[in-house]
């Protein structure tokens, strides 16, 4: 009887062990795995960051106009800027920016 029972007993600590084991490998699995993305993406960050920074500089935009565009852009007064909008069938041209008033 006593035979029996230690038996039992070790055949079912056996089988928790193997259990136990087992959630405990899916879970580091799935950790292991979080941390590559987290890792992955933090690097991604990292040089999208990078990349915003570098490209949106005043100095590197005026570079890009010259190397790219040449002579296409120009400068132009915000105020001159006008708004097309379509009405019924017509085109009515608008200023874009609306003025005070006061001015």
């Amino acid at each position: 009887m006593k035979k029996s029972i230690l038996t039992l007993t070790i055949f079912v600590l056996i089988i928790v062990t193997t259990i136990t084991k087992h959630s405990t490998k899916e879970l580091e699995d799935k950790i292991i795995s979080a941390k590559a993305n987290i890792s992955f993406l933090e690097e991604k960050l990292e040089l999208i960051l990078l990349d915003y920074n570098f490209l949106t500089t005043p100095q590197k935009l005026k570079e890009y106009q010259i190397r790219y565009f040449e002579k296409d852009l120009v400068p132009i007064d915000i105020n001159k800027i006008q708004q097309i909008k379509k009405k019924n069938d017509d085109l009515v041209i608008s200023e874009f920016i609306k003025k005070d008033k006061s001015d």
